[in-house]
């Protein structure tokens, strides 16, 4: 299972067997939330809405795959958020976020408060301030129906437990490694939270997902 807070971008576990076989890293579309239907009426939102958006896709990609930024004033401001997977080069990361815009615009286009997520990157925008809040209301699940053997299982727990412990200390808050499981092959984990939150924040947010 992929288990995405709002606010932790990524922690899972990936496993993978050692089958001769090359797997190419996918960008597949994992959850979207949107609010009630509350922005019809105001032609100054859709206004900041775009320039929101298109601020973050045009320099969010180019500062290090992470951007926050406000746009419009009073009751009219907007807050923005994205986020790429701290392994994943701008060209992708740019790729990604204009697909998550599209999701946004095509299936949430009435809503102000908006969530994407992809496996390279997270979209997020509201009416309301968010940033630097680790927000524990939804997520975003990936149910996956491949089961490992126990023994994989037990030590992939302390293998993901130390990468948790890892990606708050990273400067992208981020942190992939690798676990041999000898004759079952090799596994890969990842971890990475948003970078508005606190490396505390981090760290008690990814402790919770693999306590989930």
């Amino acid at each position: 299972m992929v288990d995405f807070d709002v606010q932790t971008f990524i922690v899972f576990l990936v496993f993978m067997l050692s089958l001769g076989i090359c797997h190419a890293d996918r960008n597949l579309y994992s959850g979207l939330q949107c609010s009630q239907a509350d922005n019809s009426s105001e032609s100054s939102f859709g206004v900041n809405l775009d320039n929101l958006l298109d601020l973050l896709t045009q320099k969010g990609p180019l500062s290090k795959g992470f951007l926050k930024t406000t746009v419009g004033r009073s009751s009219g401001k907007i807050y923005g958020l994205m986020q790429c997977r701290g392994d994943v080069s701008a060209e992708n990361c740019a790729n990604c976020t204009r697909e998550s815009v599209a999701v946004a615009l095509h299936d949430c286009s009435k809503s102000k408060k908006v969530q994407v997520w992809f496996t390279w990157c997270f979209l997020r925008y509201s009416n309301e301030h968010f940033f630097g809040v680790w927000d524990q209301s939804s997520a975003a699940i990936v149910n996956e129906t491949d089961f490992d053997d126990a023994s994989v299982v037990s030590k992939a727990l302390t293998f993901m437990s130390e990468v948790a412990i890892t990606a708050p200390k990273q400067p992208l808050m981020f942190h992939a490694a690798l676990l041999d499981a000898g004759q079952f092959g090799k596994r890969y984990g990842m971890a990475q939270c948003t970078r508005d939150i606190s490396t505390t924040d981090c760290s008690h947010c990814l402790d919770t997902q693999l306590m989930t």
